[in-house]
């Protein structure tokens, strides 16, 4: 149940009690929902995090693991989550990122013939805290009208309510903080899985240069790069190599013109887009450039180019994040239900007409939902074409990166 403490408490609780709480999720503003523990039980903690929601009705595990969701507390609106426990492949990256987990029910038993263990299993392997047995769709309102927020999901028993409140009010906020150093891999390293038995069937097929047996050599920017993204460029022919978020331009640059690589990729991740500013100039030196490489954004990707391109980004009041977001293509009007998990923007008025060009909506709230530069060979969207989970409606975007650094694109309009 939810209630506020002290003179600021409700005379009726935002849901009633369900069963004896052990878990209290607390808001910076005050409000308190009294819950089930699951997960990392029985160990005291106290973890401080932005408090977000997903939509997505299926994908729990893919969400879990998906490093834009670091330094969060992820709430699901979906009424049961667990239901076909966990595995070792429906993953997006090593472990769960979430800083917490909020559900309205937890599943008792799963049933999957793919299960390899249960969810609460699984996050207390993890070391990670859930809540159960709220009013998600009570927390859920309450974002939306007052904004994403941050709040503390303990077990611990022994705090009372008012000192809970006090810590949530003392979290930072999300605006200004670089949270990619946290997730990037620190060297470059070589990505060889495909999207197997639910890929394409046609690796080796694309991503082949014109005139040559070799493939594709892509460089994909490591800021908290999803698993699935990868397995896609791959699964198109593509040979591709992470490099940290801290790349040198120069070094980019010069393998391009030497033909050792066709294409740069920069990945969804966690955070501030403006605190990564070490990226931003890496990228600006690299659309600043005379070699016109071709390069590919997504979400944070997606933020960052435009930042490097003189762009500025901005705060959402509680963000895109779930499976089901219509975007609009601007040429050719086709609506595209995508998959999203973001909570800044691009601002549209500080895109430089001369050399961008808004080229996707967000049907929802108008907001720039994709952009290209109409000066050199350089594209970016602010949702997960990739789909994991999600629908597959924008697969196509890594078909166009594909033919751009292959030569057989737009050109720089592309």
């Amino acid at each position: 149940m939810a209630t506020r403490p002290a003179a600021d408490r409700p005379t009726r609780p935002i849901v009633g009690s369900l069963r004896a709480a052990d878990a209290r999720l607390v808001l910076a503003n005050g409000t308190v929902f009294r819950g089930r523990a699951f997960g990392a039980t029985g160990r005291g903690l106290r973890v401080s995090a932005e408090v977000v929601f997903n939509t997505s009705i299926t994908g729990y595990q893919e969400a879990l693991t998906d490093p834009s969701y670091t330094g969060q507390i992820l709430t699901f609106t979906a009424p049961l989550i667990g239901n076909t426990g966990v595995n070792s492949v429906d993953v997006e990256s090593a472990r769960p990122r979430v800083s917490g987990m909020v559900v309205r029910e937890l599943a008792r038993r799963h049933s999957s013939y793919r299960a390899e263990s249960g969810l609460s299993a699984y996050l207390a392997d993890a070391g990670i805290l859930g809540i159960e047995r709220i009013d998600t769709r009570a927390l859920t309102s309450l974002i939306r009208a007052e904004g994403a927020m941050a709040g503390v999901l303990t077990d611990d028993a022994d705090l009372a309510d008012e000192e809970l409140v006090s810590m949530a009010a003392g979290v930072p906020g999300m605006t200004g903080q670089d949270l990619v150093s946290g997730v990037s891999m620190p060297e470059a390293s070589p990505w060889t899985e495909g999207l197997g038995a639910w890929g394409l069937g046609a690796a080796g097929q694309q991503g082949e240069t014109p005139g040559n047996d070799r493939p594709l050599h892509v460089l994909a920017i490591d800021c908290g790069a999803k698993h699935n993204i990868l397995r896609h460029l791959t699964d198109r022919g593509c040979r591709v190599t992470t490099i940290p978020f801290g790349f040198e331009a120069d070094e980019v640059i010069a393998a391009f013109e030497r033909g050792e690589v066709q294409g740069v990729f920069v990945s969804n991740g966690p955070g501030d887009p403006a605190a990564v500013k070490e990226t931003v100039n890496s990228l600006r030196a690299l659309l600043r450039a005379e070699a016109r490489v071709p390069v590919f954004g997504i979400c944070l990707g997606h933020q960052l180019l435009a930042l490097a391109s003189g762009a500025r980004t901005y705060k959402l009041p509680f963000g895109h994040r779930g499976a089901n977001q219509p975007v609009r293509d601007e040429a050719t009007g086709a609506v595209e239900i995508t998959s999203q998990n973001h909570g800044f923007a691009v601002d549209p008025d500080s895109l430089d007409p001369a050399t961008t060009q808004i080229t996707q909506i967000h049907l929802n709230d108008g907001t720039v939902a994709g952009f290209r530069r109409t000066d050199r060979p350089v594209f970016s969207v602010q949702y997960h074409p990739e789909a994991s989970p999600g629908p597959h409606d924008s697969g196509h975007l890594f078909d166009r990166f594909v033919d751009m650094c292959s030569g057989s694109g737009a050109g720089a309009g592309a």
